[in-house]
């Protein structure tokens, strides 16, 4: 058995349990279905195949078996019933419509895959004269999913104008605007700024510090000064 936790992605939840390795499986299924009209599925004739639709994607599907045991150390949760270790596992796949509870299965260094339950099933072991278990298996079946898109970096506040004027030349970047898509190929200075690695809160700034009237049409031969982590 290994040790491998389950992290929520909401809620930063840590669940550990142990894993059997021997009964892992990755299962790919492709994004193909049968075809169907509106008076039901379409069929092949005799021998020949039903035709299918291919609608591209797909999804990558791993099912874990996995062990709880009230006797067993190094979780978080102290229990005499093993319902209450596998409590949040049933949690995890009762998954709001349109809110899908995110978690990472994470086991060494190698397996880090972010994915959703869709299915749990639990046979339950080591009852006590009461009838309360101690022991479970547990096998769960997790549908990857896509990596989050990382979260943009805070600009921090606008640059004062003044502040921008007090940088020395070296700690300024030169840009010529080129052709943009307003009339007459020009731009606005806040599109520009986003083009070049400047936060465009901080229009205001460099606008003073270029003499700029009308940020909403620049002249495409225009060339600027902008703070110096422009790209």
């Amino acid at each position: 058995m290994e040790r491998v936790s389950f992290l929520v992605e909401a809620t930063g939840a840590r669940l550990p349990c142990l894993l059997n390795p021997e009964t892992l499986a990755v299962r790919r299924v492709a994004g193909v279905r049968p075809r169907r009209t509106a008076a039901g599925a379409l069929t092949g004739v005799e021998l020949s195949d039903d035709p299918l639709l291919h609608t591209g994607g797909g999804r990558t599907e791993i099912d874990l078996d996995l062990l709880f045991d009230v006797a067993l150390g190094g979780g978080t949760v102290v229990a005499d019933d093993v319902r209450d270790l596998t409590r949040p596992f049933w949690n995890l796949a009762e998954n709001p419509a349109g809110a899908g509870t995110q978690v990472r299965f994470v086991w060494g260094k190698t397996w880090n895959i972010p994915g959703v339950v869709v299915s749990v099933a639990e046979r339950l072991e080591n009852f006590t004269a009461q009838g309360v278990a101690r022991r479970s298996w547990l096998r769960l079946r997790l549908w990857r999913v896509g990596e989050a898109p990382p979260r943009p970096a805070d600009p921090g506040p606008p640059l004062d104008a003044s502040a921008l004027a007090a940088m020395p030349p070296d700690a300024l970047a030169i840009r010529t605007l080129g052709g943009g898509d307003g009339p007459g190929g020009t731009e606005r200075l806040d599109n520009f700024l986003a083009r070049n690695g400047v936060s465009p809160a901080n229009w205001k700034a460099v606008a003073a510090l270029n003499g700029i009237d009308d940020p909403h049409r620049m002249r495409p031969t225009a060339s600027l000064r902008l703070p110096g982590g422009a790209r």
